[in-house]
């Protein structure tokens, strides 16, 4: 598998649609008030940094980091092409980001996952990388739908 990683402006119709799906996605299965993805002009603004990653010229997944301020950091918007599921293009994309984190300075990052079956992937690879639960951060409320985790650096 021969796979890029490199930051993207969201300039690109790949990587536009893949974050589309993302937001479709989150509100299949999830009450408005519990979906906290963001959509491509707030992934675009500034303090957000966005990834995508690639396989042979096709886009394989995203992921972004929003800087909160005080040497913290969030993930956003960490989705994987259903094709390329299980081939560690979610734990390459999350190393990436947290490298880039580690060269910013940033302290500690921060994330909000969904606390349903279909996100159990998703907080297995976060577990997996040292991130723990805890308490609502930032502007979160405590939701049920939610998993809010966070990891030093």
């Amino acid at each position: 598998m021969n796979l890029t990683i490199r930051p993207d402006d969201l300039s690109g119709e790949p990587t536009r649609a893949l974050v589309a799906a993302h937001l479709a996605g989150m509100h299949e299965n999830t009450p408005a008030e519990s979906v906290h993805a963001l959509d491509v002009d707030r992934l675009a603004s500034d303090g957000v940094t966005m990834w995508s990653a690639w396989i042979d010229g096709e886009i394989a997944g995203i992921g972004a980091c929003k800087d909160l301020g005080d040497q913290r950091a969030e993930l956003k918007s960490m989705r994987v092409v259903e094709a390329h599921l299980g081939r560690g293009v979610g734990r390459a994309i999350l190393r990436r980001i947290m490298a880039d984190a580690r060269e910013r300075g940033i302290r500690s990052l921060w994330l909000e996952t969904g606390s349903t079956a279909d996100f159990v992937a998703a907080r297995r690879l976060y577990a997996s990388e040292g991130f723990v639960e805890c308490p609502a951060f930032a502007s979160y409320a405590p939701d049920p739908l939610s998993t809010f985790m966070t990891r030093e650096l």
